[in-house]
């Protein structure tokens, strides 16, 4: 099999975001600027020839992730690793072994890949579904966002956690684009919970951007710092799980509603 046609598929591959084995041979044709009738008389007739040839270069023919499941992965990856300043799309064009073109074409800039990145890693999905069931019991549903917000938190790549590093230690150049895409989210999801829970007096009437932070902030330092924490030898931090449900009562005995002495202490 003739190189230029392995790497006229590879291009048209890489350019169109598919899998060399989805890219139709007419494409491939025309990338190679020969016809089509040439291209399948090269290949005897067979596309099994091609993809041999291809996965002889390295590259399985059906068997690659698309561009956006690599390319999230690999945001998330340098930015656990890095943190979000390392996350240029060169850089994760280079580890999702894709172009740059590729993620332009995926995701329009880096801005939309780093907000997919964050849907994809961040506990807002798993924290929705927990808001989704819950009952009249605070503390429990309270429980179970810790539970699976800790969870999301800790399992690598650690995406939230180094987000939040960044904005601390660099809040001036810190990613406002991802945060512009997270903090809606956030809002979107715990907020109409919160606000149920405030009208049916289960919690203060508190503004609910103060509320949403008093909830996440103690956990989400939590999973930032423990590895390190734990790491310190005259540090014994309890287990995970014991602390999510110190954090759990903390949370409720802070905001929730105060039951009202009605009569007072009569005399």
């Amino acid at each position: 099999m003739p190189a230029d046609i392995v790497a006229a598929a590879l291009r048209v591959a890489e350019r169109t975001a598919t899998d060399v084995a989805d890219v139709p041979i007419l494409a491939i044709a025309t990338e190679a600027g020969i016809s089509r009738s040439t291209l399948i008389r090269r290949l005897g007739g067979s596309r099994q020839v091609l993809d041999e040839a291809v996965r002889a270069a390295g590259v399985n023919p059906g068997g690659r992730a698309p561009v956006r499941d690599r390319a999230t992965a690999a945001a998330a990856e340098l930015i656990s690793a890095e943190g979000s300043g390392a996350a240029t799309l060169e850089a994760i064009a280079h580890r999702a072994g894709c172009s740059v073109h590729s993620l332009y074409a995926t995701f329009g800039g880096r801005d939309a890949l780093l907000a997919a990145m964050f849907d994809r890693y961040a506990p807002v999905l798993d924290i929705a579904t927990v808001v989704a069931a819950a009952d009249d019991d605070l503390r429990v549903t309270v429980g179970r966002i810790y539970r699976v917000a800790a969870e999301a938190l800790m399992r690598e790549p650690r995406v939230v956690p180094a987000m939040l590093a960044d904005a601390i230690s660099h809040p001036a150049t810190a990613p406002h684009g991802l945060f512009g895409h997270a903090v809606p989210r956030m809002l979107a999801t715990i907020g109409p919970w919160l606000s149920a829970e405030v009208a049916a007096g289960r919690i203060r009437d508190l503004p609910l951007p103060v509320l949403i932070q008093q909830m996440i902030a103690p956990i989400a330092m939590h999973t930032m710092l423990r590895p390190t924490l734990e790491s310190v030898p005259v540090i014994q931090l309890p287990p995970l799980a014991e602390c999510v449900e110190m954090f759990a009562d903390a949370f409720v005995k802070a905001v929730g509603a105060q039951p009202s002495n009605r009569g007072g202490n009569e005399s």
